[in-house]
């Protein structure tokens, strides 16, 4: 009889981090004792604290161990499971109590304001064993539509949640199938972007491997109430946990009845299929996804008219994220009420975001719309590191834009984000401290979209280009004030000419930069400044004569010999050698270096 269940995390951040070596010194520590019988190692998904793998719970205790090496497991074992004696050292520091008493991990900081229904199952259940989602209400939702409901109650029921696109521009769901439902063709398809190409976001993918059943019970309820009997998941190919287990879930799904033909004895027939994606940005974009699902050039199309018209293969097309997806079994089984009774008036429930950056508690959090992003950065996020201070926080990846901390406490949801220039995007969240230079920041996320453009329209192509190099001007210490109105002319005509969202949103965070941060701009301009020092080509390393003992070090140190000086004499860097690598100024004991 099982008496304990260790669920040990086995998404991609704790496989990094090396999950799999803890899961065999585990695994043989457990049957060194005699255990197997009794202990039962569950591989799960994502539980949020991504920084801190390899995470491992055991239960029933509900012990939340953290930074798990396999050398540790020996303890685990002998302590835990032989001797009832938690192991506090191996604890996550927020369940210990000031007092020494073990609190639960649901009051911690990073989960008491998380509410979980897109990622409700992941870190709960193994993604591989259909079993344990079914055993989670999986699929009744399912069995719920093709048995109770027609096709119209189905869309009006998402219709009256409240339910909007977790991808980005934020459409209402229910309405997208409607269109869908209405549109004329004897054959429909549903199809789901997992393709999630922002730098620093990672929720698509650990839904998809933490809980893969949802998104296709999800798709298959999709289908029956638009008509669509097909369905493709596109996918990134870099995400091979991700397509290995939903690879297995629809396997899984099929054997069981659940897709293929006369799913629940209903008479509807609905398949699923895989579709690699080769790693381009673009293909985030609705109709250059469909264009390389169809084996084409992922490149976009004019819009009208939209896929739930004319989509895949010119055939009515229904298209979601994997978020999306997620949150529709549990609207079905819940009702639209429960689902809008969460958020704001404008954007109900949850959303999912990856939270990055200069943020002590990294990883994966689900918020309901309408928390603010202190509560985010703070409470959830654990605050910046080493004392630093909020500076901006970018939200929607290269295509967001940066908010300031006099927006500190605007509520999350889709119209308070474009009001302030910014947007929800699929949920990335990069938070910077008050050593991040955002004129480098908007360089950096314009550096991205070059890179990624497809090049089939001239102003993605050659505008995001002029702008670059205009960003590159200035950090490099030889812009000029006309640059100001070139960059926002620029922004603008970009913005209204491109023929996708890639380029339509591209210029998001110069124009959010340029609007909050434009004393940053000014100095970069004027004053030939970095005022964060990250800037290269606008610093200047000089060594303080007073602190300077001449121990040799930094000299010895730099990688060009520019630093000259006698022993117990202090020494002089000669600007025009000196490359500006930092070097010195890392190795300096004496705090004699100073950039300026």
């Amino acid at each position: 009889m099982i008496r304990s269940h260790i669920m040990l995390c086995s998404g991609t951040g704790c496989v990094a981090s090396g999950c799999h070596s803890v899961s065999d010194a585990i695994e043989a520590e457990i049957k060194a004792v005699g255990l197997e019988n009794e202990v039962k190692i569950v591989h799960t998904g994502c539980f949020g604290l991504c920084a801190l793998g390899p995470i491992m719970i055991i239960y029933p205790e509900g012990s939340f161990y953290a930074e798990v090496k396999p050398e540790d497991c020996k303890e685990i074992v002998d302590e835990h499971l032989l001797k009832g004696r938690i192991v506090k050292r191996l604890l996550y520091h927020e369940t210990v109590s000031d007092d020494d008493t073990i609190t639960c991990l649901s009051k911690t900081g990073f989960y008491s304001k998380q509410l979980r229904v897109a990622l409700r199952l992941c870190g709960v259940i193994d993604p591989e064993a259909i079993d344990e989602y079914i055993g989670f209400d999986g699929y009744q939702a399912l069995g719920k539509v093709l048995t109770e409901m027609k096709q119209e109650e189905v869309i009006d029921l998402l219709k009256k949640s409240g339910l909007r696109g977790r991808g980005g521009a934020g459409f209402p769901t229910g309405l997208k199938w409607e269109f869908a439902a209405k549109a004329k063709g004897d054959q429909k398809y549903v199809c789901c972007n997992a393709d999630e190409g922002d730098p620093g976001a990672f929720m698509d993918r650990s839904i998809l491997e933490g809980d893969p059943h949802a998104v296709i019970e999800a798709m298959t309820i999709a289908g029956y109430a638009v008509g669509a009997d097909q369905g493709y998941v596109y996918v990134r190919a870099e995400y091979p946990i991700a397509v290995k287990r939903l690879a297995l879930a629809i396997e899984q799904a099929k054997e069981y009845g659940l897709l293929g033909k006369n799913i629940f004895d209903s008479g509807f027939d609905f398949d699923l299929e895989i579709r690699l994606g080769a790693g381009a940005f673009v293909c985030g974009e609705e109709t250059a996804l469909l264009t390389s699902i169809e084996g084409n050039r992922g490149e976009p199309r004019p819009r009208p008219p939209f896929p739930a018209v004319k989509g895949l293969f010119d055939c009515p097309t229904v298209l979601n994220n994997v978020e999306t997806y997620a949150n529709i079994p549990q609207i079905i089984l819940k009702g639209p009420e429960w689902f809008s009774s969460m958020g704001t008036e404008t954007s109900k429930g949850t959303k999912v975001f990856a939270l990055g950056g200069n943020v002590t508690n990294i990883g994966l959090v689900e918020i309901p719309m309408g928390t603010t992003l202190r509560e985010i950065v703070e409470d959830i996020g654990g605050g910046i590191p080493n004392g630093k201070k909020f500076k901006a926080a970018q939200t929607g990846g290269p295509s967001g834009g940066c908010i300031p901390v006099e927006h500190f406490d605007v509520p999350i949801d889709f119209e308070n984000l474009s009001a302030i220039g910014s947007m929800m995007g699929s949920g990335g969240l990069i938070v910077m401290d008050e050593d991040s230079c955002m004129v480098d920041i908007a360089k950096f996320f314009l550096s991205f979209t070059v890179d990624e453009s497809c090049g089939k329209c001239t102003p993605c192509r050659v505008g995001t280009k002029r702008l670059y190099e205009l960003l590159d001007k200035i950090t490099s210490g030889k812009g000029e004030m006309s640059d100001f109105d070139q960059l926002d002319k620029l922004c603008h005509h970009i913005i209204t000419s491109s023929l996708c969202a890639l380029g339509q949103t591209a210029p998001n965070p110069v124009l959010s930069t340029l609007t909050f941060f434009k004393d940053e701009y000014l100095a970069h301009i004027v004053d030939k400044k970095c005022p964060a020092g990250v800037c290269k080509d606008l610093l200047e390393y000089f060594i303080i004569e007073e602190k300077c003992v001449g121990c040799t070090i930094c000299a010895r140190a730099c990688p060009v010999s520019c630093i000259e000086g006698k022993v117990k004499v202090p020494h002089v860097i000669d600007q025009s050698k000196c490359i500006k690598c930092g070097v010195c100024k890392e190795k300096c004991k004496f705090d004699a270096i100073v950039i300026q």
